[in-house]
C-alpha cells in the first residue's frame, strides 16, 4: 500500500509512520517541519520504503502530484498546542483550513481514502459526559482566541462530510482526546511532556487555573492504532469518531502522578490562566470521550495506562538528556 502522511514528522505522524513502515507500506512523508522534527523520522531515512519530502501542504502543485500517486492518504499536519493557538490566531485557521481543503479536493478529484483528524476541543463547553460524537457543539464567542482551534477544526468535519455526501469521497473524521507519549514536545503547551520535564529536573510544575479541570490522555501507540484500523474499515468511512482513553483525572492529579513516578521533589504552583495566555482564556472543565462507536466499528480498547505515558515520556526525556533510567 503506498501511503502519503501530511505532518509525518510530528509527534503523532512520526508514530504513525513507524507503524504503517513496520506493516510494510511504502510512506511518503510530507513535513514543513514548523512544528514536527526532522528527528522525528531521521531512523526511517535510508528505508527502501520510506521518502520524506519537507514542504507545505499548501504546495498544492506537490500535493496533487503526491495524492495521485498515492492509495491513502492520513492528513496528520496541523496547528497544534493552546500557546500556539493563543499566540498565532491566524496561523492557526489560515493552515489548518486551507491545508485540509487542498487535501479534501485533490483526494476527491483522484478518489482516494483520507482520514482527517479533529479534535475533543470540537466539543467546547458541552456538558455532556462523556461527549459523543453526535452531541450539539457549544463553544465560546468569536473574540475568544481559545475558540478558533475548535471552529477551524469543526469546519475541517464539515467540508470532510460534504464531500462524502456530494460524491461520496472515502473518508473518516477522527475526533482525537490528548494524545500524548513519547516525541511529544511541551513547546505549545503540552501539559504531560511538560509536567515529567519539570518533574526529573525537580522544578515546579506550574499547573494552569485552579487545577481541578479533568482531562483523558491516550497513550500515542493506542491512538496510532485505531488510526489505522479506522482508515481501513469501510464501515467507518462518513462517519466521525471518537478516539482516545476514557481515564478521566484532574490536572493536579497528573502532576502529582508526575511527581511520584518520577520520584522528584517538585512542588505544585498554581499559574492563573491570565497569567498563562492572556486575558480572555476559557477552559473546558472537563474531556472525557465516549469510545462506544469505537468500539463497536473496530474493536477500539486502549490498553495502556497514564502511568504507562508517564514512564515512556520520562523515559524518553532521561534518554535525550543522558540520564539512567533506575
Amino acid at each position: 500500500m503506498r501511503i502519503l502522511i501530511t505532518g509525518g514528522a510530528g509527534f503523532v505522524g512520526s508514530h504513525l509512520a513507524d507503524k504503517l513502515i513496520a506493516k510494510g507500506d511504502e510512506i511518503t512523508v510530507v513535513d514543513d517541519l514548523s512544528t514536527g522534527k526532522y528527528s522525528n523520522v531521521e531512523h526511517l531515512e535510508g528505508n527502501k520504503n520510506f521518502r520524506l519530502i519537507i514542504d507545505t501542504v499548501l504546495n498544492e502543485k506537490l500535493m496533487e502530484e503526491l495524492i495521485r500517486e498515492t492509495d491513502h492518504v492520513y492528513h496528520m499536519a496541523s496547528a497544534v498546542g493552546v500557546r500556539l493557538i493563543m499566540e498565532q490566531p491566524v496561523k492557526t485557521i489560515e493552515t489548518i483550513f486551507h491545508g485540509t481543503d487542498v487535501i479534501l479536493k485533490f483526494c476527491s478529484r483522484y478518489r482516494k481514502r483520507v482520514l482527517i483528524p479533529s479534535t475533543s476541543e470540537v466539543y467546547g463547553k458541552g456538558a455532556s459526559v462523556p461527549f459523543k460524537e453526535d452531541d450539539d457543539l457549544l463553544t465560546g464567542a468569536t473574540d475568544k482566541h481559545r475558540w478558533a482551534y475548535a471552529c477551524a477544526k469543526t469546519l475541517d468535519e464539515f467540508l470532510a462530510l460534504a464531500h462524502w455526501k456530494e460524491t461520496h469521497l472515502p473518508v473518516v473524521v477522527v475526533r482525537l482526546f490528548n494524545t500524548v507519549g513519547p516525541r511529544q514536545t511541551g513547546q505549545y503547551g503540552m501539559v504531560v511532556p511538560r509536567f515529567v520535564q519539570a518533574a526529573l529536573k525537580n522544578d515546579p510544575i506550574e499547573v494552569h487555573g485552579d487545577g481541578t479541570q479533568s482531562r483523558c490522555f491516550g497513550h500515542v501507540s493506542d491512538v496510532v492504532e485505531g488510526l489505522c484500523k479506522l482508515l481501513e474499515t469501510p464501515d467507518c468511512l462518513g462517519h466521525v469518531i471518537n478516539l482516545g482513553n476514557s481515564e478521566e483525572t484532574t490536572i493536579t492529579q497528573l502532576a502529582e502522578r508526575a511527581i511520584k513516578l518520577t520520584g522528584s521533589s517538585s512542588s505544585i504552583k498554581y499559574i492563573p490562566y491570565s497569567e498563562a495566555y492572556g486575558e480572555g482564556f476559557e477552559d473546558m472543565r472537563r474531556r472525557v470521550p465516549s469510545l462506544e462507536k469505537a468500539a463497536k466499528l473496530v474493536g477500539y480498547k486502549p490498553t495502556r495506562t497514564l502511568d504507562d505515558i508517564i514512564n515512556d515520556v520520562a523515559r524518553e526525556l532521561k534518554q535525550s538528556a543522558g540520564i539512567a533510567s533506575a
